[in-house]
């Protein structure tokens, strides 16, 4: 009988979620504040409905963020 020292499958499970998860994370904080930046833009230019498009989806890549730093934490404390 053999000691398993390093559980691969569960590393590699580690890795790989953590890679996703934080290509993830990134993306949506460039998404945040590519919005913010059309929002400023496009408010400068008078155009209100596209500024409040951007505004919106400069909202849900911050909110995306939020919750994943949420899941995050719970995830951490519950193990």
């Amino acid at each position: 009988m053999t000691a398993t020292i390093v559980q691969w499958k569960e590393l590699w499970q580690t890795v790989a979620a953590s890679a996703v998860a934080g290509v993830g994370i990134i993306f949506a904080f460039s998404v945040g504040i590519w919005g913010s930046g059309q929002f400023l833009e496009l408010s400068r230019g008078e155009r209100p409905v596209a500024a409040t498009a951007a505004g919106v989806v400069a909202a849900l890549g911050f909110l995306c963020v939020a919750v994943a730093v949420a899941i995050g934490i719970l995830v951490m404390t519950q193990k």
